[in-house]
């Protein structure tokens, strides 16, 4: 079992890049929120404190347990870490004179301190608090200041106790990853042996012994999630996986023929079941975007209930689920509140006798296709842009029909399809088109019209936790507009969406 890191989150926007920068440095963490920890956390090497939206001297300010951990175990705090231990050890934390947020250079550096080797004064780091540290813990010793933050960092005498005001986790603070290393490798003496070809070996084993001799079914989308979780349980349990391709009628254009077709030659015993009815009727009268995705996720369980009892013997049904699913769902006393319900993250209703199991779920999506190259999969599936769980659904706002449907799968077949041709498919994450429910004027030969108007969405990211979108070029975009509002009946105007994440998410419902 890999060396492991516990990431204690205080709901801070920021906890999953922190996941993210130690999952680059191969080594394995997990996210916990602070008011639920591992009941044991024997098993972990080190531990990470995250920043927060908490001012520490609030009444509501979260107060972690760390009983077990303090003094105990390698410990770095973050932004509110840092002021936690500061303010509750004898320290003083104040209002900062103004809010300190954006980029900042590292003034001074205590030198011979480990947990700075390898990073010189001027170092860029970033800051995000409204609060400030005016006097250090009992035994803290200050370790680096900026020109506007005298306690940016410090340790505790006698413990390897860490604390930082800025984000390592960022981007913008350019020796971050190098900070955590210094921690986690140096200091915490953590094993970097979080790999693809690892997690391969362990996951194989850790499926053959849950699931034994039982056979299982799997839900196909044709997307990398599911054909990688496919893939490792063929090779863990080979004939005693089923794998079902739903056609909810919400996936794009000729995609349920298309994706039956490319999983022929990899062995995988895959079975296509054309639903297309079922989910209509249910989203039937439904505009609010969480009950279309419940209804969605309800029309899912339907059919493989159904397709479950066809199957003899079996009791498990596998998920292509993955982490930022896992993430998005868990509640940290509310500033980590859901953002989005996902229908293939918790349980099943009770009347389903189906064991879940969801061998990607502590993956991130570049993981993903990183155990994917390693499994052998093919780089032009692995290089395929994710496509939402509940499809064109949360791509049309307002009610659903089938009109809808074929007018923006025509729509985003010549956005996807122009991509390709113009060879920027492979430099874009995600891309989508969305069906908005509003009509606009226009002029079509010497006729006045009143059509639907269609955004195009196009975003860069590393595991979509994060996104920006990207700045296509004009003439592209030009043509495409061009394209769609000629060849697709009903649609007078494009616009194209330049919203990162965050604030906006990559979808638009």
């Amino acid at each position: 079992m890999e060396e492991k890191v516990l990431i204690l989150d205080f709901g801070s926007q920021y906890t999953q890049l922190i996941a993210r920068r130690v999952r680059e440095l191969f080594i394995y963490c997990e996210i916990h929120p602070y008011n639920n920890p591992p009941k044991d956390v024997n098993p972990f090497k080190a531990v990470i404190l995250s920043g927060s939206p908490f001012s520490v001297r609030g009444e509501d300010a979260p107060h972690p347990a760390l009983n077990e951990i303090r003094g105990k175990k390698p410990l770095l705090a973050v932004c509110y870490g840092a002021q936690y231990l500061a303010h509750f050890s004898g320290g003083k934390v104040s209002p900062s004179a103004t809010r300190e947020y954006g980029r900042a250079n590292l003034s001074e550096i205590k030198s011979n301190e480990s947990l700075f080797s390898g990073i010189s004064i001027g170092s860029q780091v970033w800051m995000s608090h409204s609060d400030t540290i005016k006097e250090l813990p009992t035994n803290g010793v200050r370790l680096a200041s900026t020109t506007d933050v005298h306690n940016a960092a410090y340790r505790i005498e006698g413990e390897q106790t860490f604390a930082i005001q800025f984000h390592p986790e960022v981007y913008h603070s350019t020796d971050g990853k190098q900070l955590l290393e210094n921690f986690l490798v140096n200091i915490a003496g953590v094993k970097q042996d979080w790999t693809p070809d690892s997690f391969v070996s362990m996951t194989l084993e850790n499926l053959r012994k849950q699931i034994g001799d039982e056979k299982v079914i799997l839900g196909l989308s044709g997307g990398v999630d599911s054909t990688v979780a496919a893939v490792l349980l063929h090779q863990a349990i080979g004939d005693q996986l089923t794998c079902i391709f739903v056609n909810n009628g919400l996936l794009r254009k000729n995609e349920f023929s298309s994706v039956l077709d490319q999983y022929k030659d990899m062995g995988l015993n895959v079975k296509g079941v054309d639903a297309t009815t079922h989910f209509m009727t249910k989203l039937a009268g439904l505009s609010d975007p969480e009950q279309k995705r419940k209804a969605i996720g309800n029309a899912f369980i339907d059919v493989f209930d159904d397709e479950s009892k066809a199957i003899e013997g079996a009791t498990w049904l596998a998920q292509g689920t993955i982490y930022p699913d896992v993430i998005e769902s868990i509640s940290v006393n509310g500033p980590s509140a859901t953002i989005k319900s996902h229908h293939n993250v918790g349980g099943l209703p009770d009347y389903m006798k189906l064991k879940i199991v969801e061998p990607l779920r502590m993956l991130f999506k570049d993981e993903v296709r990183r155990v994917g190259k390693s499994l052998g999969i093919d780089s032009a599936l692995l290089g395929r842009h994710p496509f939402p769980g509940p499809g064109l659904a949360i791509r049309i706002l307002g009610d659903i029909t089938l009109e809808k449907v074929a007018m923006l799968q025509e729509v985003d077949a010549i956005f996807i399809q122009g991509l390709r041709d113009a060879n920027l498919y492979d430099s874009v994450w995600q891309a989508g088109a969305i069906l908005l429910p509003v009509n606009s004027v226009g002029v079509m030969g010497d006729e006045r019209t009143y059509e639907k108007c269609v955004a195009l969405r196009a975003v860069t990211s590393t595991d979509g936790m994060t996104a920006d979108w990207v700045n296509l070029p004009y003439e592209f975009l030009q043509k495409t507009s061009n394209d769609i509002i000629n060849k697709v009946k009903g649609v007078n105007r494009v616009v194209y969406d330049i919203s990162s994440k965050p604030p906006a998410t990559i979808e638009w419902e």
